[in-house]
C-alpha cells in the first residue's frame, strides 16, 4: 500500500522543540518533493516547509522561517521537520504530502498525504 505516516507530535511548552517524522511505505520518497503542512482549528491548511527531490533545496514560509528545519534521510525513506522555539500559534495538526517547490504554497500537495500528527504548544 502507498502510504505516508506522520509521527512525533505532542504537548510542549513555549520555547520547546519537537521533531516530526514523515515515513513512506509502498514508494520511494527520494523520487518526490515533500512538504509539511499544518491546520489549526478554524483555520485553513497552510504549507510551512518543502524539500525538493532533485537538488535538496528547502523552502520555508515566514511564520516558521529561522525556527523550523526540514531534512530527509533517503535510506530510512523518511522526511523530518525539526521545530525549535515553538510558539502557541504553532499549535495545529501537521501533515506531510508529496508535491511542493519554489512556487507559491497554494500549489503544494498532490497525490499522497499522511493522516496528521497533533502538535500542541501551551504553558
Amino acid at each position: 500500500q502507498v502510504q505516508l505516516v506522520e509521527s512525533g507530535g505532542g504537548l510542549v511548552q513555549p520555547g520547546g522543540s519537537l521533531r516530526l517524522s514523515c515515513a513512506a511505505s509502498g514508494f520511494s520518497l527520494d523520487d518526490y518533493a515533500i512538504g509539511w503542512f499544518r491546520q489549526a482549528p478554524g483555520k485553513e491548511r497552510e504549507g510551512v516547509s518543502c524539500i525538493s527531490a532533485t537538488d535538496g533545496s528547502t523552502y520555508y514560509t515566514d511564520p516558521v522561517k529561522g525556527r523550523f528545519t526540514i531534512s530527509r534521510d533517503n535510506a530510512k525513506n523518511t522526511v523530518y521537520l525539526q521545530m525549535n522555539r515553538l510558539k502557541p500559534e504553532d499549535t495545529a495538526v501537521y501533515y506531510c504530502a508529496t508535491g511542493c517547490g519554489a512556487g507559491g504554497t497554494d500549489g503544494w500537495g498532490d497525490d499522497y498525504w499522511g493522516q496528521g500528527t497533533q502538535v500542541t504548544v501551551s504553558s
